[in-house]
């Protein structure tokens, strides 16, 4: 099964290895099950970067043109799907870099305010799970995509490749063009504005 949760197409092909193959022969009959086994998840990955289905949509397409002028080098050192999501999130990233941006709340709205005497000016609401736990689970999961998409794009973006899509520090940002440290530090006020945006419907649990 894939991401979405529906059956793959059924393959002709007994190993991704031969798979691979047929599609380095550019054998029209691969390309079309390549599509038709991956769109789906791909889609999936797309949608959280861009929200809107035609941008999704889109960015997808780029991928899928991408892998098959690239799949003659490909050399199997990764999953067939480790690479296309590679490609697909680099298509999302090269879209959001092109398209017009919208006005953006500022994060500092949204990250936690403190006194003189360096404590917050407000109790912090106590969450019947952990934050961590909030992120990654299936029953908030739909709650917290909610929240990510109202994160500034900047910071939005960081935190998907980190905590969602989950590449490392040093991949993040080999991706953005960023220094680690920056990646980081907007990683660290992401989270905090993610956890503001979800205490209101955390505290005393979900």
């Amino acid at each position: 099964m894939d991401s979405t949760g529906s059956e793959l197409p059924t393959s002709a092909w007994k190993s991704e290895e031969e798979l691979i193959e047929a599609l380095q022969r550019q054998e029209d009959d691969a390309y079309e099950y390549l599509v038709r086994a991956y769109s789906g998840r791909m889609l999936v990955v797309a949608k959280r970067f861009l929200g809107q289905d035609q941008d999704a949509q889109d960015a997808v397409q780029d991928a899928f043109l991408s892998a098959f002028k690239a799949i003659e080098n490909f050399e199997g050192n990764a999953k067939l799907s480790t690479w296309l999501h590679r490609i697909v999130v680099n298509a999302c990233l090269m879209k959001l870099r092109t398209k017009k941006r919208k006005p953006e709340k500022p994060v500092e709205d949204l990250l936690p305010h403190f006194v003189s005497d360096g404590h917050r000016d407000r109790a912090e609401p106590s969450w019947a799970i952990t934050f961590d736990t909030a992120v990654q689970s299936r029953e908030t999961r739909d709650l917290v995509r909610q929240k990510i998409e109202e994160l500034p794009e900047s910071y939005r973006t960081v935190l998907l490749l980190r905590d969602i899509e989950q590449l490392s520090t040093e991949e993040t940002a080999a991706r953005l063009d960023m220094s680690v440290s920056a990646v980081k530090t907007r990683l660290h006020r992401a989270r905090q504005a993610l956890k503001t945006l979800l205490d209101p419907h955390m505290n005393g649990g979900y």
